[in-house]
């Protein structure tokens, strides 16, 4: 008797459980049809950024680094500048390039007037409190194996999503 019941136990439990199951993938699913209604996108941009740089200008400032950012007046080079060229091809996009501080550069991206920061900035950078930072990247060349990183404005998802895509393609060439 005790090992039927039990056995009934298990069923409910079991039966309760694929229940929850199937009333959370319902939810999931009225909630995914939601937001597509609403047209939000995710990972989103608040400021639309990778919509406005697709077949327009990527504005990028640059922090001269070794071999990974060459600086030569206003021209830009080095095997990280090549990478964000390529990635602004794939978008359609001219580059724009800026050549300051790191400080000015970080300045310069919450102040909505650059769209990416380069130079020998590392995943570990202090600035991460005030713009967001992609994962590192050991093997770009030029980097001496550092775990390169690009900043960029808080909260622009997509093209941060984007860029990693990006890197992560290249970098692993």
């Amino acid at each position: 008797m005790i090992g039927r019941r039990s056995r009934e136990a298990r069923r409910t439990a079991t039966s309760l459980s694929r229940a929850a199951r199937a009333a959370l993938a319902v939810a999931l699913a009225a909630s995914v049809t939601t937001l597509t209604g609403c047209g939000l996108e995710i990972p989103s941009d608040p400021d639309g950024t990778l919509d406005r740089i697709t077949g327009g200008q990527l504005r990028v400032g640059a922090s001269p680094s070794g071999d990974l950012v060459v600086v030569d007046g206003t021209d830009v080079d080095g095997a990280l500048a090549d990478l964000i060229e390529g990635f602004a091809r794939e978008h359609d996009a001219t580059v724009e390039w800026s050549v300051d501080s790191e400080e000015d550069l970080v300045a310069d991206l919450e102040e909505g007037s650059l769209d990416l920061a380069i130079g020998g900035i590392t995943a570990a950078t202090p600035w991460a409190d005030r713009v967001s930072v992609t994962r590192g990247y050991p093997g770009i060349p030029g980097s001496g194996d550092a775990d390169v990183a690009v900043l960029l404005p808080l909260g622009e998802n997509g093209l941060q999503a984007a860029l990693e895509t990006y890197l992560d393609r290249e970098v692993s060439r």
